[in-house]
C-alpha cells in the first residue's frame, strides 16, 4: 500500500510524529546516563522503574479513553501534555534552576502522556487500514522512528549535555506544533458502532475505572494474547536495553578518548560519540531495511520469524557481555537490529487480527504493556551492574530473551491450533 494512497489523517500523523521523533531522540538515549551521574546508578534504576509504574497505568487508560472518547482526542491531549511536560524539564536544567529532582518528575509526566498517545495511535492504524495491509503501514511509521534515530542521537550527542535548557525548549514546541497538525489535518476515526462513554454511559471517575477494569479482565483471559505479552515483557528486557544498559555500559568501557581512524579521518571517541554511533547504526539500518525484511519475513511462517528474532537478541547480548571492543559492539548491534527488524510490522498486525473491532484501542493498550511493564523492570540492568557486574547482568538478560523464543514458539504453536479447530477455517 503506498503512502498516497494512505488516509489523510496517517499522512498527517507520519509528518508531526518525524519532528517530534527527531525532537525526541535528541534527549532520551542520554537520560540513563543523566540520571545515573545525578543519582548513582542504583538510585537511577529505582527511580526509572517508579516513573514507569505510572505508564503502566496510563497505557491502559489510554486505551481506555481511546476506544470511549476518540483515537483524535486523545492524541491531541497527549500532545499537549507532553509539551508541557518538556517545558517543565527546560525549567529544571534553566539559569533559573538546577534541579535533576525536578527534571525526573518532568520525565516521568512526559511519559505518561506518551503512553497516553501510544494506543490511540495504534488503534487509528487498524481503523483505516485494511487488515492486508497494516504491516507494511505499520512498518512505515517504525521506519519514520528510526529515520529519527539516526539523526537525533548525533545531534543529542552534542547539544544534551551543552545545551539541555534549549534543547527541552525545542522539544515542548514541537509537540506543541505536533498538536495543531493534529488538530488542523486529522479526523477521529473511531468506529461509529462502538458506544461511546461520553454520552451512553455515566460520566464519573469510578465508573470508568471499574468499566475499564472489567474489558481488561476480558482480554486477559484471552489465552493467546496473554502469551503474547508475557513473551513481549521477557524480550523487551532486551532491546529496552539500548536506551538504559547499553550508554552506561558503552560510556563506561569507552571512560577515556580513543584516537580512531576512518577513511583517513582521525578523531577522539568518547564514551557519549560511542553510544551515539551505535544507536544511530540502529536507527540507519532500520530506516533502511524495515519495509524490506517485513515483507520479506511475510513469506515465513509468523512462529519462526517470533521464536528467530528472539534468538538474536539473545547472540547480540552474549557478544556484548564477552568483548569490549568497539567494533564489535558495531557488530552486535547489527544483530541486535536485525532481531528488532524481523518483527517490526509483524507485531501489530498480529495484535489487530486478535482484536475485536470494538476493542482494538484497549487491545493496543494490552499489548503495549510489553514495552510499559518491559520498561518498568528494564531498569533493574543499572543496579544490576553493580551487585553483579555487566558480564552477568548481559548473560541474565540474554537468558531472558531466550525463553521469550519459547514463550513466542508455545503461543504460535496453540494459536495454529486454535486456527486448525475453528469451523470458520
Amino acid at each position: 500500500m503506498k503512502i498516497k494512497d494512505w488516509d489523510k489523517s496517517l499522512k498527517a500523523r507520519l509528518i508531526g510524529e518525524a519532528f517530534m521523533n527527531i525532537t525526541f531522540w535528541m534527549f532520551f538515549p542520554f537520560l540513563a546516563i543523566y540520571f545515573a551521574e545525578e543519582f548513582g546508578k542504583t538510585t537511577a534504576g529505582f527511580l526509572l522503574i517508579l516513573s514507569q509504574v505510572f505508564s503502566v497505568a496510563a497505557n491502559l487508560v489510554g486505551g481506555y479513553c481511546a476506544d470511549q472518547f476518540g483515537r483524535r482526542t486523545m492524541m491531541v491531549i497527549s500532545s499537549f501534555g507532553q509539551g508541557a511536560a518538556f517545558f517543565l524539564f527546560a525549567f529544571a536544567n534553566s539559569p533559573f534552576l538546577e534541579s535533576p529532582g525536578l527534571g525526573f518528575i518532568a520525565f516521568t509526566i512526559a511519559s505518561v502522556f506518551g503512553s497516553l498517545y501510544w494506543p490511540a495511535s495504534q488503534a487509528m492504524v487498524a481503523d483505516v487500514v485494511p487488515e492486508e495491509h497494516r504491516g507494511e503501514v505499520f512498518a512505515v511509521f517504525y521506519t519514520s522512528i528510526n529515520i529519527a534515530v539516526v539523526v537525533g542521537p548525533i545531534l543529542g550527542g552534542i547539544f544534551f549535555f551543552s545545551a539541555r535548557f534549549g534543547l527541552m525548549v525545542v522539544a515542548g514546541l514541537v509537540c506543541l506544533l505536533l498538536a495543531w497538525i493534529l488538530i488542523k489535518f486529522t479526523k477521529e476515526t473511531l468506529p461509529t458502532n462502538v458506544d461511546n462513554l461520553a454520552t451512553d454511559t455515566p460520566k464519573g471517575a469510578m465508573h470508568a475505572i471499574r468499566m475499564q477494569v472489567k474489558d481488561y479482565g476480558v482480554i486477559m483471559q484471552d489465552k493467546l494474547f496473554l502469551l503474547f505479552i508475557i513473551a513481549g515483557v521477557l524480550s523487551a528486557q532486551t532491546f529496552m536495553q539500548l536506551d538504559l544498559l547499553l550508554p552506561v555500559y558503552v560510556k563506561e568501557v569507552i571512560s577515556k578518548p580513543q584516537l580512531m581512524s576512518i577513511f583517513g579521518w582521525d578523531f577522539k571517541l568518547t564514551g557519549e560519540l560511542a553510544f551515539s554511533v551505535l544507536i544511530s547504526e540502529n536507527g540507519l539500518l532500520v530506516a533502511l531495511l524495515t519495509v524490506a525484511v517485513t515483507r520479506y519475513v511475510l513469506k515465513f511462517s509468523e512462529k519462526n520469524v517470533f521464536f528467530i528474532s528472539s534468538i538474536l537478541y539473545t547472540i547480540a547480548m552474549m557478544v556484548f557481555a564477552y568483548y569490549e571492543l568497539f567494533w564489535i559492539f558495531v557488530l552486535a548491534m547489527a544483530i541486535f537490529t536485525f532481531g528488532e527488524l524481523m518483527i517490526v510490522g509483524l507485531s501489530q498486525s498480529f495484535i489487530s487480527k486478535l482484536a475485536p473491532e470494538h476493542m482494538r484501542g484497549q487491545y493496543f493498550a494490552a499489548a503495549s504493556l510489553r514495552y510499559t511493564v518491559g520498561r518498568m523492570i528494564a531498569p533493574l540492568s543499572i543496579p544490576m551492574t553493580v551487585w553483579f557486574g555487566f558480564f552477568w547482568t548481559f548473560t541474565i538478560i540474554a537468558i531472558l530473551s531466550l525463553l521469550s523464543a519459547f514463550v513466542y514458539y508455545l503461543m504460535f504453536y496453540l494459536y495454529e491450533q486454535k486456527k486448525t479447530a475453528s469451523p470458520l477455517n
